[in-house]
């Protein structure tokens, strides 16, 4: 009989409550107030960085970057330090640039905006009398300039009609407070009823903050040590789902940072209604889904039975957000729910016993216009392979049959390239520490899809470069900037030999009619010689 698999989940600095803390006091600061003049402002985001070196212990960083937006400047301030400094009360100068820049809005000025439409002779009654219900819409930002070509912040906001499912998406311009109803013929409205549920976001926030420790024994000896961090809390430009660090199978390092930096869609420009044509969507606005169990921290919840998504129950509502985590079987599983605008995604991974890791995307929606029409979903998993090790690793692939007639199956990649998918060959790819011999395989899923003009690649086998977490390109609707720049990352002369290096994969998943309750995606990681 195979002894039960027992989890531990201790949350680790920096806490939720330090963020919070900071994060309600910086406007305060002497740093900001200088740079603000007395403006009206908002914090957008305060996110914790990680350690900003490789370590083979996870350390604590106090690093954090800010987004303050001005609205009378119609401006951003970005602001970093070390949070021990960012206390007003005792004040140490802050690192302060502006720069004119739309970050993506967060909860709290996305009330703001639904208040403002409330208001709006318009909309107010409707929404009062609950015969419209109110959702972050795609696009999340809407393009407004003035006649000197100066950007306004303004935010859309979407209006469901409970009777008849009619969706619109309305334009609020924050700094006026007023809505911008010239804007509505440029934004996407119709009736939709081809998506399983509608919009809910009720459950109760559980802060931006949050990583914890997870341990993972069986019979008394431990299988698995890794950091698990929030999808709100995720590095990145535009998050990057649940994030794994420092991940060890029996005692040995095998990822440095595990992650997803890239999301994006695209819609067939000939049928596309007014939607997109292409978003690049962005992995840190956590959904409700329904987890059952103990909070350990804020945005951590261990559940004795499987947490379930929109996947699992067709709803887009829950008692949670954040990160659930449970065992099922010979696996632990960790599993968030997310947002963005219309689209709801899942992020999870599933560790077995046996040392597999089984990366996981899934793709649902909700009653949405756009969501009907036939789009593609692109995701890019980033694995920052530390095989035994951050070196010495090299990166080789499997054909069969092999590349060259009478030629080996297996073969190394010398130089940083990019490689398609080829099932035909059942390619796959392994990192290997060439002093230990042990070794991971990355075998792609069976409908993880191929490569097209849109979704650039498959693989790519790049060296490690501690700047390189994404192509570092915000949320956009231009498909020139949506679509990811891996190609950027890649420096064909650069050597893989003997060195640290990084994964990235992609899967590609044609999101329509038939598939309206969502699909998984994903490869499997397995050990060799462990």
């Amino acid at each position: 009989m195979t002894t039960e698999l027992e989890v531990q989940v201790v949350p680790v600095a920096p806490f939720e409550r330090d963020v919070s803390r900071i994060r309600k006091a910086l406007l305060d600061h002497p740093s900001v107030t200088k740079e603000l003049g007395g403006a009206r402002a908002r914090v957008l985001s305060l996110v914790p960085e990680p350690e900003a070196r490789k370590s083979e212990e996870p350390q604590p960083s106090y690093r954090f970057t800010a987004q303050i937006y001005d609205y009378d400047e119609e401006r951003v301030l970005a602001v970093s330090g070390d949070l021990r400094d960012a206390d007003p009360r005792d004040p140490r100068e802050l690192a302060v640039e502006t720069f004119v820049a739309q970050p993506l809005p967060t909860a709290e000025e996305f009330a703001a905006a639904v208040a403002v439409v409330g208001e709006d002779s318009r909309y107010g009654d409707a929404i009062r009398s609950r015969q419209l219900t109110t959702f972050r819409p795609m696009p999340a930002l809407v393009e407004y300039e003035d006649l000197d070509g100066r950007a306004r912040r303004t935010l859309g906001v979407g209006l469901l009609r409970v009777d008849d499912d009619h969706v619109q998406v309305v334009a609020v311009l924050m700094s006026e407070r007023r809505v911008l109803h010239d804007l509505d013929e440029h934004l996407p409205h119709g009736a939709a009823r081809c998506e399983p549920t509608a919009p809910d976001d009720r459950c109760a926030a559980t802060g931006t903050a949050g990583q914890v420790d997870v341990t993972v024994t069986q019979g008394g000896q431990t299988l698995w040590q890794l950091q698990v961090v929030r999808p709100a809390a995720s590095s990145g430009t535009n998050g990057s789902g649940v994030e794994l660090r420092h991940v060890r199978y029996r005692g040995r390092t095998v990822l440095y940072r595990a992650h997803v930096p890239i999301l994006n869609v695209e819609y067939e420009r000939s049928t596309a209604g007014g939607c997109g044509p292409t978003y690049r969507d962005w992995q840190n606005s956590e959904a409700c889904f329904q987890a059952d169990g103990q909070t350990v921290a804020p945005g951590f919840r261990v559940c004795p039975q499987p947490a379930r998504t929109i996947l699992d129950t067709g709803t887009d509502a829950g008692n949670f957000r954040g990160v659930a985590v449970y065992v099922l079987g010979q696996e632990v599983v960790l599993v968030s729910e997310m947002m963005a605008g219309w689209y709801r995604y899942v992020s999870q991974w599933r560790l077995h016993s046996n040392g597999t890791i089984r990366p996981r995307f899934g793709f649902a929606g909700v009653n949405n216009p756009c969501t009907c029409r036939e789009h593609r979903h692109h995701v890019y998993w980033r694995f920052d392979f530390d095989v035994g090790g951050a070196a010495p690793n090299v990166v080789e692939e499997f054909n069969d049959p092999p590349l060259a007639v009478g030629g080996s199956n297996w073969h190394t990649k010398s130089w940083e390239i990019r490689r398609p998918r080829d099932p035909a060959r059942n390619r796959r790819w392994r990192v290997r520490n060439t002093s230990a011999g042990q070794a991971y395989h990355l075998t792609p899923g069976a409908d993880d899809g191929t490569q097209d003009a849109y979704g650039v690649g498959d693989l790519w086998a790049l060296r490690y470069r501690s700047t390189e977490l994404d192509d570092g390109q915000n949320f956009a609707t231009d498909p020139q900037l949506t679509r990811a720049r891996l190609d950027s990352l890649r420096t064909p002369a650069e050597s893989l030999l003997n060195t640290d290096v990084v994964l990235w994969y992609a899967a590609h998943f044609t999101h329509d009619a038939a598939h309206s309750h969502g699909h998984v995606l994903g490869p499997d990681l397995t050990p060799e010689n462990w």
